[in-house]
């Protein structure tokens, strides 16, 4: 028997569009090479599932990085409030925390995967797990054939839900892709996103070091490419954190490819005289202190060790022997901490990718192909994406919910 819809991937796009599908009681088959349903969806939110954000809609849009005008069709047929409700409605408890996020109060993605399976279950989702899809094609009497590992299933219609190439543990290792060019769509390139830095000096000594309040910049030579307040981390082998994963996003295409410097002011609250006229007031009450001491107020001990380090000042010498110019030295690295970004860090922990099929060969009223008739694209497949804090997910839900109805 022929099906009337085939989803290729049982992430969070894939079981949302089985959902609406089969409510509306298409013959749903739903294929996941996995052993389970929503492997990188148990990931998300550090395990908690950051399921969506309450942003206004322009707010909501200004976190869109790329294609924001594509998803205006998806997002208002299905919202974040539209999301909230649904989850609600499904039986799912949420909360709101900083920043607009909404997760479940449970604080367990596991229960966000539980109650989307009772779904599927519901609507009558003919769900195939440790289902590989080999290939997709259409045979002459227009209907699409999906041969995976366990046999050949046909349909009417196909949803290419694989996801992208983040995070491949989860089994999300660019199959989309390779369907969609086998179709012509062409696939933009792929880049590394929502992801830590790595730098070209060596910050083992800081890993782990967790900062609030800092601000970070980025330069190309003398031009200024990224700047944000907020949350960074010292890894083995660079900075990670919200305002780096963000920096990830917007500069994707240039890391690695252009010499970029990371700059860091640890006291951005405080102007650059008003902060140098404190370090001259620490060194005038403890002039006989050895300067690390004197300073042991201002930063953590290892970053305290390192700033000293950039500096160029010996931690050893007591403050009343320290030059003008020294002291200066000293400033600097407190509010101008530079760092050589090398490249983004691997695929292993990229959260999202950015690229995708081609947006311009995609419907965006219907997240149908427009170059094969029949065939969906949505999700982390598509080249759209945006910053940390559930707006991922949210494209994920919009798309899923928006092709689903228009089937």
């Amino acid at each position: 028997m022929i099906n009337d819809l085939i989803i290729i991937g049982g992430g969070a796009a894939g079981m949302m569009s089985g959902i609406i599908a089969g409510r509306r009681n298409l013959k749903t088959v739903l294929l996941e090479k996995n052993e389970k349903l929503g492997k990188k969806l148990f990931i998300t939110g550090k395990g908690r599932c950051n399921l969506t954000n309450s942003a206004s809609d322009n707010d909501f849009f200004d976190n869109i990085c790329t294609n924001k005008k594509f998803f205006y069709s998806a997002f208002y047929s299905f919202t974040n409030q539209d999301a909230i409700s649904f989850f609600e409605e499904i039986g799912l408890k949420t909360k709101e925390e900083r920043g607009g996020r909404i997760f479940p109060e449970s604080d367990k993605s596991s229960d966000v995967i539980k109650f989307l399976e009772k779904e599927l279950k519901k609507a009558d989702v003919d769900v195939q797990l440790n289902t590989e899809v080999l290939s997709l094609k259409k045979n002459n009497d227009g209907v699409f054939e999906v041969k995976t590992n366990k046999g050949i299933f046909t349909s009417n219609k196909v949803i290419i839900a694989t996801g992208g190439k983040s995070y491949p543990v989860t089994g999300s290792k660019g199959d989309g892709y390779k369907f969609a060019e086998s179709f012509g769509h062409t696939v933009t390139p792929l880049y590394r996103s929502l992801v830590g830095i790595e730098t070209f000096e060596n910050v083992k000594n800081l890993e782990g070091i967790s900062l609030k309040n800092i601000n970070v910049t980025i330069t190309d030579g003398k031009k200024k490419v990224f700047s944000e307040f907020g949350e960074m981390l010292f890894t083995a082998h660079g900075v990670s954190g919200p305002v780096i994963l963000s920096a990830s996003s917007l500069l994707a295409k240039e890391l690695g490819n252009k010499e970029l410097n990371l700059h860091i002011d640890y006291k951005p609250a405080i102007p650059l005289q008003e902060f140098e006229n404190k370090i001259l007031k620490l060194f005038t009450e403890n002039p006989n202190k050895k300067v690390l001491n004197a300073l042991e107020s201002i930063l953590p001990s290892r970053l305290l060790n390192s700033c000293l380090e950039h500096s160029m000042v010996d931690k050893e010498k007591t403050v009343n022997s320290i030059t003008v110019e020294e002291r200066k030295n000293i400033v600097n690295a407190f509010k101008d901490y530079k760092l050589s970004l090398k490249e983004a860090c691997d695929w292993n922990q990229a959260i999202i990718t950015k690229g995708g099929v081609n947006v311009k060969e995609i419907n965006p009223s219907t997240l149908e192909s427009k170059i094969e008739e029949g065939l969906y694209f949505i999700g982390e497949v598509v080249d759209l994406d945006a910053f940390t804090g559930g707006f991922n997910l949210q494209i994920a839900w919009s798309m899923a919910y928006c092709c689903a109805s228009n089937l």
